[in-house]
């Protein structure tokens, strides 16, 4: 028997791709369900060679559901997100809400998968499991074997993220004013982002907080305290920059152990989820163009840094719609199948 899956927020640029993986991957649904709100009712969404039709979350009855995973929102995470784990349905969670629970495991497969093992014994579990904002998964994707093999002591984090982070609309902002440059017309401020977008960046990504620092940028560095090490000091520079999908990142690390650069190339090449593309020569390196589509978190650049002691730059880049959300859900999904999760109509039909 296979695992009932609902997908929420079906209709939106993260829902979307949910269901291109869930069909890329095979994933054992005996049934994939798109669920969205009512005025997205009925809309048609491909699922493989399938068309489902958005059923209305308001009056879906979970009961049988194996997996809720939610691209939706925080509030409707908030909202709906107990409402469904309480039905028995597992959620993982795209939105910010539940990231900062200490109560709810924040995983990235390939960097902490294992620690599910114990959460799924418990009996007591609050099932809802987060995902983390998209510059932080596709960071400790890279940082996690580097760490394991020489400490990282400080990370310090330049992201240039892509419009589709800023979902639809940011996506049609950058389309609009570029379209607009080209004919000569007025490009306007736009209204999801606070400056020209097209042909500009902005170094500006959420709400700015007391010392500073935007939300977006408190969230890599609370993130990968709490995925990986909360020893490892980290600092962030969020930016937003005219292009459609892949978050690229500029990263200087400073380690507690000796690494050299040819050490850590080797280390990422054996990495889950890394592929290597670091050649000295121009173009031996990745950019978002190449990224769109793929499932891995690119790493390149990878350099010594002589200021410090034990120091290395590295360039990661990934499609933060695949890895740095859709895939990363699916992903938490596959570790618990693998670590013993049976469907819950097998339950009942046993």
């Amino acid at each position: 028997m296979g695992y009932r899956v609902a997908v929420i927020g079906a209709t939106g640029n993260v829902g979307r791709e949910v269901l291109n993986i869930l069909a890329e991957r095979k994933f054992p649904a005996s049934e994939v369900i798109a669920l969205a709100s009512s005025r997205s009712t009925g809309r048609e969404i491909s699922y493989g060679d399938k068309i489902l039709k958005a059923k209305n979350l308001e009056n879906f009855d979970f009961k049988g559901v194996d997996f809720a995973i939610m691209s939706a929102g925080s509030e409707i995470s908030k909202d709906w997100g107990p409402r469904i784990a309480a039905s028995g349905c597992i959620v993982i969670d795209n939105s910010s809400f539940w990231r900062y629970d200490s109560n709810v495991p924040l995983i990235v497969p390939e960097v902490n998968g294992p620690s599910l093992g114990p959460w799924l014994a418990n009996g007591n579990r609050k099932n809802i499991i987060a995902n983390p904002n998209c510059s932080t998964a596709q960071l400790v994707v890279a940082l996690k074997p580097l760490h394991d093999f020489a400490k990282i002591k400080r990370a310090v984090v330049s992201t240039y993220q892509s419009v589709s982070g800023a979902g639809k609309e940011g996506v049609d902002e950058l389309w609009n004013q570029t379209k607009g440059i080209f004919v000569n017309d007025n490009p306007g401020n736009g209204s999801k982002f606070p400056k020209q977008i097209a042909f500009n960046v902005i170094p500006h990504i959420d709400v700015f907080m007391e010392d500073g620092s935007t939300k977006e940028e408190w969230k890599v560095m609370a993130e990968t305290k709490k995925i990986l090490d909360p020893k490892i000091k980290v600092t962030c520079t969020a930016v937003r920059v005219p292009v459609f999908v892949g978050h690229s990142e500029a990263i200087n690390l400073e380690f507690e152990n000796p690494i050299s650069a040819d050490e850590a190339r080797d280390i990422l090449r054996e990495a889950p989820g890394v592929t290597v593309l670091d050649k000295r020569e121009p173009g031996g390196y990745a950019t978002p163009v190449e990224c769109v589509g793929e499932y891995d978190t690119f790493v390149s650049r990878i350099r010594e840094d002589t200021t410090i002691e034990n120091g290395l730059n590295i360039w990661v880049v990934s499609d933060n719609l695949r890895k740095g959300a859709a895939l990363n859900t699916i992903q938490i999904a596959e570790t618990l199948i693998e670590l013993g999760l049976k469907p819950r109509n097998a339950a009942t039909a046993a």
